[in-house]
């Protein structure tokens, strides 16, 4: 009986060895031979699921969004309270362990490499700009903004907060620790919030 093999994820398990590469030898080195190499497939095997190479760079940077988005929906599904909800959702989007940073890595990589090829990448969007609209909206809906914030710079600070945080813990992870950027998110937090106990 012929062996039935899930094609979606196959092309999971080729994306993810794309990260590998990527992460061991750069974009230059994300050749489709060398992917194909790592994810234990032949050449012709791998073109029959990703016929180009931006195809496949393509799809295993939109799975490395659906893994953060997934996570952060199930922290939005959450009964957790809302500031608690917003500091569990901003961390779920920092390198805070082995799984995030690996993440970020590759992504920061993959949006400096797509800058130089707008002509076949569109402009790379993580969507980080657009959740901190949202989590600020969330905050403002649950009566928790103080009176005197103004919520469009708020959402630039922490989107910049946001965005030092990652790269510093990725730069400096002995520094910028995980209960380092939790306190950063927490302090932040408590400064444009009422107290919602």
């Amino acid at each position: 009986m012929p062996k039935i093999v899930d094609h979606e994820q196959r092309r999971t398990q080729i994306a993810e060895a794309t990260w590998r590469v990527i992460l061991d030898n750069g974009m230059e080195g994300a050749t489709v031979r060398n992917i194909a190499k790592e994810a234990g497939l032949s050449l012709g095997a791998l073109r029959h699921y990703f016929s180009t190479q931006n195809e496949l760079l393509i799809y295993a940077m939109n799975l490395v969004k659906e893994r953060v988005t997934e996570r952060v929906n199930k922290i939005v599904m959450s009964d957790l309270p809302p500031k608690e909800k917003v500091v569990s959702i901003l961390m779920e989007i920092v390198p805070v362990n082995t799984e995030t940073k690996a993440e970020m890595e590759v992504w920061l990589t993959f949006t400096f490499y797509s800058k130089s090829k707008v002509d076949i990448f569109d402009h790379v969007n993580d969507g980080i700009f657009q959740g901190i609209q949202k989590l600020m909206t969330l905050l403002e809906m649950n009566q928790l903004l103080k009176k005197n914030v103004n919520k469009d710079i708020e959402v630039e600070r922490l989107y910049a907060i946001v965005d030092g945080l990652a790269f510093h813990a990725m730069q400096e992870p002995q520094r910028v620790t995980k209960e380092w950027i939790h306190s950063v998110f927490t302090y932040h937090l408590d400064s444009i919030c009422i107290d919602d106990e």
